[in-house]
């Protein structure tokens, strides 16, 4: 019986010395911070909806580069910057919301971590008058405790007693360590909140310049687009005004030609030099690759234009020679095409070069095939240096390339 009761007496002793060491423990402990690392998924939501709408942006910007190193449309280039102003907008509003939802998580966990801190002051308080009371009784006071007992089941009771207070220390020290940690946890939770909010300022203030800017450049490639249409508008019409003069200078040469050979309408008519078997072998007037094409065309102010002949480029000074023989019934400026030289052929058929530098024949003057006309000049600041080359039969202007050998 003696040595049950000292068993028991060692096994409290034990558990009291159990108690003082984690109490102690705890103290040691409670100077020490812990920072996790704390996961936002509304954060990280909102990151990859910011990370989806900034690459819809650079993919625009991407277009943007290639539609200005190419030929193109002026008004899908304004188009592409509407794209991306609305991207922008999306990216600020995104922004906003996000600010918001930051600025509330701060909000709570503020409120959170004061009432972690005032309940982990209390439980520290508990703690250290639990500490002071132990030091007072001392470690023997669990031994002369069970050892005053009077009868077993008085020190059952007792033991109980001293087993329950144990545990409760236990649970003390453990909810003590679980503040802490969440004090750890919410401080390091509200430092990565306003460092995000920081952040989410500074990326809003960037996109709201950014935003600004692309306005101007709106508002710049708007004002640029409607200059360009109006000089596009201005251009074409002095182009048909220069096709009405051409027309009617044919016209005239025609009719001029017709009295000569006798009644007009008279089934007479002169030989030309341009035959039908000449169809795909004339030589060119001069080598070079196609500025634009016979028939209509769309410019890059979206204004279409129709060419009644071809612009054959070539630099400046290039000489400019008869496609076959005829005599020069036109030499002078002639509206868009500048100086411009019309031979005619016989039998109806004209050739004419235009946007000539200079003209080398006179009027009248009969040439031959492959015989200098001029030279290549620039009447068209908006086109690089060219031949403007037609063929008319009878007057209505046909495709000249077709004509031409080896059609490019």
């Amino acid at each position: 019986m003696a040595w049950r009761g000292i068993r028991r007496e060692r096994g409290a002793r034990g558990a009291g010395r159990a108690t003082w060491d984690a109490l102690f423990g705890a103290l040691l402990l409670l100077a020490s911070v812990s920072i996790p690392l704390h996961a936002q998924d509304k954060l990280r939501s909102q990151r990859e909806e910011l990370d989806r709408i900034r690459q819809e942006r650079a993919d625009l910007e991407r277009r943007m580069l290639e539609l200005r190193a190419n030929v193109h449309d002026l008004s899908e280039e304004v188009a592409n910057l509407n794209a991306r102003r609305s991207a922008t907008e999306r990216l600020v509003a995104a922004l906003d919301r996000q600010l918001a939802s930051i600025n509330s998580d701060v909000d709570s966990a503020t409120q959170s971590m004061v009432r972690t801190e005032g309940e982990l002051t209390d439980k520290r308080a508990t703690l250290r008058r639990r500490l002071v009371d132990i030091y007072k009784r001392g470690p023997l006071f669990t031994a002369q405790a069970l050892l005053s007992a009077q009868s077993f089941g008085e020190l059952i009771a007792r033991y109980k007693y001293l087993h329950t207070l144990a545990l409760h220390d236990q649970a003390l020290v453990a909810r003590v360590e679980q503040l802490r940690d969440q004090v750890a946890q919410e401080r390091d939770r509200l430092v990565h909140l306003q460092e995000a909010l920081e952040q989410n300022r500074n990326d809003k203030r960037m996109e709201e310049d950014n935003l600004r800017d692309l306005e101007r450049e709106r508002e710049s490639k708007l004002a640029e687009a409607q200059l360009s249409a109006r000089r596009a508008e201005q251009s074409l019409d002095k182009l048909r005004r220069t096709e009405a003069q051409l027309t009617s200078t044919i016209a005239s040469l025609e009719a001029e030609r017709r009295r000569a050979e006798g009644t007009r309408g008279s089934a007479i008519r002169s030989a030309s030099t341009i035959k039908t078997s000449d169809y795909g072998q004339l030589d060119w007037p001069v080598d070079g690759p196609l500025v634009y094409s016979y028939g209509k065309t769309q410019t890059a102010s979206n204004t279409t234009i129709r060419w009644n002949g071809v612009g054959i480029r070539a630099a400046v000074g290039t000489p400019v020679r008869a496609v076959a023989g005829g005599t020069v019934v036109s030499v002078g400026s002639l509206g868009t095409y500048g100086t411009t030289i019309i031979v005619e052929h016989g039998g109806g058929d004209y050739s004419i070069y235009g946007s000539l530098a200079r003209a080398d024949v006179t009027l009248r003057e009969t040439v031959t095939k492959g015989q200098q006309l001029g030279t290549v000049g620039i009447s068209d600041p908006d086109l690089p240096p060219h031949l403007h080359f037609e063929i008319r039969h009878g007057g209505p202007a046909v495709d000249p390339a077709s004509w031409l050998r080896g059609e490019r």
